[in-house]
């Protein structure tokens, strides 16, 4: 699950025109592509299929209209010429490359084109990681140009990208997209696997397992390295591509080779066969812990735990915790543990169920270097009873946007480990082959101005089991689930609560 967030592109449009058999053929038609126009004073946050929710920002906040260009013919030349005019960018480019008589070919060459224009504009890095991205097309389009299979031309558009040094800047085919979008909204055909790609590697690490999942069930835990699915082998592939390969229709089955170290170091290879099943991915799940506080009191605590940013996310949230306010409920933990992220959209709006104000959610850095705040407008919490959160290094993306905006904020405690460390936000556009592109626009620093990209977030309180051992009348003696009971994140969360309790009461 990958985030998105602002600057939603529009579609390029590009047309081909075939010439006589006796002479080349050749790209023409109308080239197109700009951000998506938002208010001097606001910034637009979309996600699929919601309903767009606007922040408060500094004003000409990403008000800027780049590229209009057009694809237009070389009258004398044996190839095709892509002229670039653009006021934004102050430059004009063209290009000549020759367009294949190979229908699929060609399609992916097109492709190729919408993808160069879209990263040419809103990359993150204007460097394009130190190379010429405009002789960088050129070349890729004389590589294409004698290929006869779809597969080998998206597999140079592919490796087009990967020279960009960024493995969230990806393009992924028209199946694996809708897959995204399927997963988006909470439901998919698979083995229950959250993986992501570890930023400094390259490797596909397994962020999270959903419980009585098929993959839980064979014993794939978190941290493990998925090396090989069918036999093929994962290195250079994008965690969407991975993740398409892990899912299928219910009843077949799924050869994964992992790669584990366990708890006493010692590192393994394995092989496993996984069943696929229909696994749903409700995002919320909680309960009502009840506790005796020190000084004797028994009180109720909600334990909420997110487990993805669905576009549903928010709205499951806020149900929960008025039920919760309903019963009683005086504090509250919030568990984002093994939760890798989704749409960032998501993420801001659960923070306004806790927040209160004109606060600043996040902080995003364009590639200029120029800093905007995201803020709330007028928000209202829900409640503003204790909070503490929970964290770990499967904490990514929209997890750690969340945990960042309610701790810069004053609004919680964060108790586990560090979190995962992707401070880069990608936009995602449909290109007109079905197929969709990936780009990373913006990185994030926290309202606090930390920058947690391939650093993480350093909680408040490190969670060890050293916390058992401690004397039983230095945390709260609680009736809960055998599950809840022997987590000891939870019992120092819940120390954590009873402490911010002790103080209000002195106060």
């Amino acid at each position: 699950m990958e985030a998105l967030i602002g600057s939603n592109l529009d579609s390029i449009l590009i047309c081909a025109s075939e010439f006589a058999s006796s002479r080349p053929s050749f790209f023409s038609g109308r080239f197109t592509s700009r951000l998506k126009a938002v208010r001097s004073d606001r910034l637009r946050v979309n996600c699929f299929g919601g309903s767009d929710k606007e922040f408060t920002s500094t004003p000409q906040c990403l008000d800027k209209r780049i590229g209009r260009g057009l694809v237009g013919l070389a009258a004398a030349a044996a190839a095709a010429a892509v002229s670039w005019d653009s006021s934004a960018l102050a430059q004009s480019l063209t290009v000549a490359f020759p367009a294949s008589h190979t229908r699929e070919v060609n399609t992916a060459q097109r492709t190729l084109v919408e993808a160069w224009g879209l990263i040419r504009e809103t990359f993150f890095d204007p460097t394009f990681n130190h190379q010429d991205w405009d002789m960088k097309l050129q070349q890729t389009m004389v590589e294409m140009f004698p290929l006869r299979s779809e597969d080998d031309a998206y597999g140079k558009i592919k490796g087009m990208l990967s020279t960009l040094g960024d493995p969230f800047t990806r393009i992924i085919s028209p199946k694996e997209y809708q897959s995204f979008r399927i997963g988006s909204d909470g439901n998919l055909q698979g083995v229950g696997l959250f993986i992501n790609t570890e930023p400094k590697t390259g490797h596909l690490i397994v962020l999270s397992c959903l419980e009585n999942s098929p993959a839980a069930r064979a014993g794939i835990h978190e941290g493990d390295e998925i090396m090989e699915i069918n036999g093929e082998r994962l290195d250079g592939m994008a965690s969407e591509a991975a993740a398409q390969k892990l899912r299928g229709h219910t009843g077949t089955t799924v050869t994964v080779k992992v790669h584990t170290v366990d708890d006493s170091g010692s590192s393994f290879v394995r092989e496993v066969k996984i069943p696929r099943e229909v696994v749903k991915l409700p995002p919320i799940s909680s309960a009502i812990i009840i506790h005796r506080a020190p000084d004797g009191q028994l009180s109720k605590t909600g334990y909420v735990k997110l487990s993805t940013f669905s576009q549903s996310a928010a709205m499951e949230m806020k149900n929960t915790v008025y039920e919760m306010e309903n019963q009683g409920v005086e504090s509250y933990i919030l568990d984002l543990r093994n939760n890798p992220g989704g749409l960032v959209k998501a993420g801001l709006d659960v923070a306004q169920i806790w927040l209160d104000g004109t606060e600043t959610l996040v902080n995003t850095i364009d590639r200029d270097g120029n800093m905007f705040p995201i803020n709330m407008i007028d928000g209202h919490a829900i409640t503003h009873d204790p909070l503490v959160v929970l964290v770990n290094e499967g904490s990514a993306s929209a997890s750690e946007i969340l945990a960042g905006a309610l701790h810069d904020n004053g609004r919680a405690i964060l108790v586990g480990h560090r979190t995962f460390g992707k401070g880069k936000i990608q936009s995602v556009t449909e290109l007109h082959d079905g197929s969709a592109l990936f780009i990373t626009v913006a990185k994030y620093l926290s309202p606090a101005l930390h920058d947690i990209d391939k650093v993480g977030i350093a909680p408040d309180v490190q969670c060890t089991t050293d916390f058992l051992n401690s004397p039983k009348d230095s945390f709260s003696v609680r009736k809960s689930s055998s599950s809840l009971e022997r987590d000891s994140c939870i019992l120092l969360a819940e120390h954590q609560l009873d402490i911010q309790e002790s103080k209000g009461s002195a106060s």
